[in-house]
């Protein structure tokens, strides 16, 4: 091990926690898994809709309300909005991802692809275009957006097939392109996102309660902006069609540098942002500070390559005075190469640079996790813990670490460790969710 942990200052600190904490390094460890996994929890549960959503909705209408919405958190809305108005004549549909459904009794739960749309995707799209046609002013719409809901709920603009649109959706998640570029590529795809959905219901009164996965919450890049207009509609995509490559279909890259004109809306509030990354970050800053470690915020929207930033957090935990905690949030990114790649997310990812540049610093635990609960869709794990051991546990096993990072196989890697987090569908999303324990270490 790099350092031995001060045992003396651990035990200086004013809390009851810390105090008590155990000197056998596995009780120690089972400790500090155990507070890394009560942040992640905290932050998930302050973007739960049933706690942040009734709060939010506006004022009932004299007309129908016809729910419709899209993304990870879109059952877990309704159902809140259900529970929140017993009273109103609910109508509607709904599409989340697979295996992010919630049973509600009076709004329609469809399930579509992700993070890839497919057949089911294009038919939930049809379905809520449909739910918002005909209706009149003194009706209102209630959107329900959050992320995942730029594949799960997907219409493929004219002169597109499903075909097109999966191809060009593989081709942009394997890009390093950043949340922002690849939903403004998405939009020019679509015939509901971009504001086209609250287009296709005016004149009825268009509400919208997001949930933000979004590095800065732009409202109009959150699953794409169904019902927000497109700023970007006049943007030079040129870079991102030579980015994507020859594997572009020919009518995708026509349409991402010819756009259709932007739609107009009149009849859409204001999208209102019911819960965020900063939110959860905040929550499990308070977690923190009340079990007598001190959090440092670095911020709710970091973003770049995801090993890249797990090597910058190394450094700063190897900077940072024990006892803290480094808390960050945003969206990386992970570029694939031509080569055959691993298992495993931008969480993984970040990770295992992490444990890599830490190289068994015997002061430092990290956990990372997607707080929709998946990292990637091929381990069903939100994300994984590394210690001061994770190296060494590593090598007994016959893995080498850093050929597995290069290979894009960190999600296999802290499998075969069996330090993956599971948690199945959190029905939420405000993005990635980072955080770094760091005990004080002895003075050499």
């Amino acid at each position: 091990m790099a350092d031995e942990l001060d045992w003396d200052r651990v035990g200086i600190v004013e809390s009851q926690v810390l105090q008590e904490l155990p000197i056998d390094r596995v009780e120690l460890d089972v400790w500090a898994r155990a507070f890394l996994r009560g942040l992640y929890d905290a932050a998930v549960a302050e973007a739960d809709p049933a706690k942040v959503l009734p709060a939010c909705l506006p004022a009932k209408p004299s007309g129908r309300c016809v729910v419709v919405g899209a993304g990870k958190a879109a059952a877990s809305m309704a159902a809140a909005v259900e529970a929140a108005w017993p009273d109103v004549n609910l109508s509607g549909c709904v599409v989340a991802p697979y295996g992010y459904s919630k049973l509600c009794e009076r709004v329609r739960v469809l399930e579509g692809g992700h993070p890839v749309p497919d057949e089911n995707s294009v038919e939930a799209a049809r379905q809520i275009m449909e739910a918002v046609a005909g209706l009149s002013e003194v009706d209102l719409v209630l959107a329900l957006i959050s992320g995942g809901g730029s594949a799960a709920m997907s219409l493929p603009a004219r002169g597109l097939t499903l075909a097109d649109k999966q191809a060009a959706n593989r081709l942009l998640l394997a890009s390093g392109l950043d949340i922002r570029a690849m939903n403004a590529a998405r939009r020019r795809l679509s015939a509901i996102k971009g504001g086209r959905l609250a287009a296709a219901a005016a004149p009825a009164r268009v509400v919208t309660l997001a949930i933000s996965d979004i590095p800065g919450d732009t409202p109009s890049a959150i699953a794409s902006g169904p019902t927000a207009a497109d700023a970007g509609a006049a943007f030079d995509l040129s870079a991102t069609v030579k980015r994507l490559g020859t594997k572009l279909p020919e009518a995708v890259a026509h349409l991402l540098l010819n756009p259709e004109p932007p739609v107009t809306l009149t009849n859409a509030a204001p999208i209102e942002l019911i819960a965020t990354a900063a939110g959860s970050l905040d929550a499990a800053a308070r977690l923190a500070r009340a079990q007598g470690i001190e959090p440092i915020l670095l911020g709710d929207d970091l973003e770049g390559e995801a090993a890249d930033l797990g090597r910058e957090m190394a450094r700063r935990a190897f900077a940072a005075e024990g006892p803290v905690v480094l808390i960050s949030g945003g969206e990386t990114t992970v570029t694939v190469g031509e080569g055959p790649a691993g298992q495993g997310g931008r969480n993984t990812e970040f990770l295992l640079a992490l444990a890599c540049e830490l190289n068994g610093a015997a002061q430092v635990w990290g956990l990372a996790g997607d707080t929709d609960g998946e990292d990637g869709d091929n381990l069903g794990a939100a994300g994984a813990i590394c210690t001061p051991d994770t190296l060494v546990r590593a090598a007994a096993k016959g893995l080498d670490a850093r050929a597995s990072l290069k290979g894009h196989d960190s999600g296999g890697f802290f499998d075969a460790l069996g330090d993956l987090v599971r948690t199945g569908p959190t029905l939420t999303n405000v993005n990635d969710f980072r955080a770094i324990l760091v005990l004080p270490r002895a003075r050499g």
